[in-house]
């Protein structure tokens, strides 16, 4: 029984792996840069992290489903355009707001694009999405062909702020780990993860397969507005391709945090821990002096090594059980 109930614990909670991860990783990093913690330069790396995190909430979602969203990067720069588009260094608090909903429902509607091709349609999503990021990169030039953009210096301020001594980032993060646990117990989430699972059952079953489905890329695509408007609160301004290298550190993120490629396991709170281990690798790389020819090679190697981590431990259990 209490076997049973430990297997059942991990099998929910996919992360697990990866915080312990996250924690060894934090802990070199702090032996080598011992300022990490205090509050400015934390507040420093969560701000310039939030915009990856949220947008690696969405694209976790679209993978649990079954699918997968190579678009998204190039739909936060195409999202960036529009909010700098929209917004100067004069607007209100209302422009602000109705900006940040235009760029979400801007996003809906382009991962309503990839939802209708792949769950609709049938097409395959990484070749679909992959085509579609083309369009979204389009756009983003039309809209901004040279980079620019003056946000609201006020609006600045507050996103790199500390209310109560704790960087904004982290109450970001809080909510979405919120809504997360409290869409678990929905039948949403039930018929999310049977479809990540063996769509084939699922819908047997009576699970709408298309429409969650088509769900999970429309909720990538406001994720990427999400993102695209802390990135252009942090930076300030907007370029046509500010967000393109964003799809690969999401999926990889998403990975990282266990969940499962093939969908139908894994969760956010995974795909958050998955960028903080992205952030932390790179910091060790640099504080450890790394040569700069070398980096991307060692940066690679030790994601592959985290990525094959789970699978080790897996095949090292089941060699010892026989």
């Amino acid at each position: 029984m209490v076997n049973t109930r430990a297997r059942y614990f991990f099998a929910r909670n996919t992360y697990l792996f990866s915080l312990l991860l996250l924690a060894i990783l934090l802990s070199v990093n702090y032996s080598l840069q011992d300022n990490l913690f205090e509050l400015r330069i934390l507040n420093n790396s969560m701000r310039t992290l939030l915009p990856l995190i949220v947008l690696a909430v969405g694209q976790s979602v679209v993978i649990i489903g079954g699918g997968i969203d190579l678009s998204v990067g190039t739909m936060v720069s195409m999202l960036v355009a529009v909010l700098v588009k929209l917004i100067d260094a004069e607007s209100s608090s209302t422009d602000i707001v109705l900006a940040v909903l235009a760029a979400c429902g801007v996003g809906a509607l382009a991962g309503t694009l990839n939802g209708v091709m792949v769950a609709v349609l049938r097409l395959q999503p990484i070749v679909t999405t992959y085509a579609t990021s083309f369009i979204f990169s389009g756009v983003a030039l039309v809209l901004l062909p040279r980079p620019g953009g003056q946000i609201p210096t006020e609006l600045r301020r507050f996103y790199a702020g500390t209310p109560n001594g704790i960087p904004l980032a982290f109450y970001v993060i809080g909510i979405l780990i919120l809504v997360w646990m409290l869409l678990r117990s929905t039948r949403y989430a039930q018929f999310l993860f049977a479809t990540g699972s063996n769509d084939k059952a699922a819908y047997t079953t009576g699970v709408p397969v298309k429409i969650i489905r088509l769900t999970t890329y429309i909720w990538a695509g406001v994720f990427a507005g999400l993102a695209a408007s802390a990135l252009t609160f942090s930076t300030g301004s907007g370029q046509a391709n500010i967000g393109d290298n964003m799809t690969l550190d999401s999926i990889v993120a998403v990975v990282l945090g266990g969940t499962r490629l093939s969908g139908g396991k894994g969760g956010i709170a995974g795909a958050i821990i998955g960028v903080m281990i992205l952030r932390v690798i790179r910091n060790v790389i640099f504080f450890a002096d790394v040569p700069t020819w070398s980096q991307t090679l060692v940066n690679a190697l030790i994601i592959i090594a985290a990525l094959a981590g789970p699978g080790l431990v897996g095949l090292i259990r089941r060699v010892v059980n026989k």
